[in-house]
């Protein structure tokens, strides 16, 4: 073979990288329209309406929907938030001590309620302590209970994002604090955790997302009528009119909260990558 019949050999066609990624992307597009065809053919809409949309039983939800179910559930959110904040400042603040004892219990607490599942925890604060300890009492009745259960689920995952949040701030800043005669104690408290919880506002927020959700576990402590949050009283209500509206409308209201929550998480997100840029 010649070095003229080397040159001259055809190169192999293909598609360029970009022709390949549209072409991958039509592809899934062409699935996923597919996908939603046969659902809209195969599905029964008849049943589907009858089951989920009967607007007479929606009808029936209100106002009971909002001013029980909903306002139980936004006051179990808050009082588990602001109580696993509290236990998760004073974990973090352990984790981070030059106290070995301090940090191990720490240490083990976090390992303990992160790795535990939170119905059992619900369980084990509704059920557990009042047979061990029958003179226990929660201020506030069910409130309390639901608050001591979220409050520990929460605290294990805040203490590490706040002691996060504190590791993240300058060292400089603690310095120029004790240069200017701050006792340790102030300086955490005037100058670190300002800033910390500026750094860790939007995975905060994300825990309240989950919170929120996670307060639909009330429904195993057997609360009275008065204290249903949204899962509780969407169940009664479906049991009762033999009919799935009831839990649709309640998921909806779930929705209502999360989807405008994790939008706002999302956006301090974004502003914290545009202000470390």
């Amino acid at each position: 073979m010649t070095d003229t019949d080397t040159r001259v050999q055809p190169r192999t066609s293909g598609l360029t990288r970009r022709q390949k990624r549209r072409l991958s992307r039509g592809a899934q597009y062409a699935v996923f329209a597919a996908a939603v065809i046969a659902f809209a053919v195969t599905a029964d809409w008849g049943r589907l309406q009858n089951q989920f949309a009967q607007v007479d039983i929606a009808r029936q939800l209100f106002p009971d929907l909002i001013t029980v179910a909903l306002k139980n559930t936004v006051l179990y959110t808050l009082s588990g938030f602001v109580v696993g904040l509290a236990l998760g400042l004073v974990i973090a603040l352990m984790r981070l001590s030059s106290v070995g004892p301090y940090r191990w219990l720490a240490g083990v607490y976090i390992e303990i309620f992160r790795g535990l599942p939170a119905l059992l925890i619900f369980i084990f604060v509704g059920v557990g302590l009042p047979l061990a300890f029958p003179s226990i009492q929660y201020p506030g009745g069910t409130y309390g209970k639901v608050a001591v259960a979220l409050g520990l689920v929460s605290a294990a995952y805040m203490a590490e994002t706040i002691r996060a949040g504190i590791q993240a701030v300058p060292k400089g800043q603690t310095e120029a604090a004790r240069s200017l005669g701050f006792s340790p104690a102030r300086a955490m408290a005037s100058i670190v955790l300002p800033q910390a919880f500026r750094i860790i506002l939007p995975p905060l927020t994300n825990e309240l997302v989950l919170l929120f959700k996670d307060s639909s576990l009330v429904l195993f402590l057997g609360v009275t009528l008065e204290e249903r949050e949204l899962s509780k009283f969407g169940n009664d209500l479906a049991s009762t009119t033999a009919n799935s509206t009831p839990i649709l409308v309640a998921g909806l209201c779930y929705l209502l909260i999360t989807i405008p929550l994790s939008l706002v998480v999302r956006r301090m997100e974004a502003r914290a990558q545009r202000e470390i840029r």
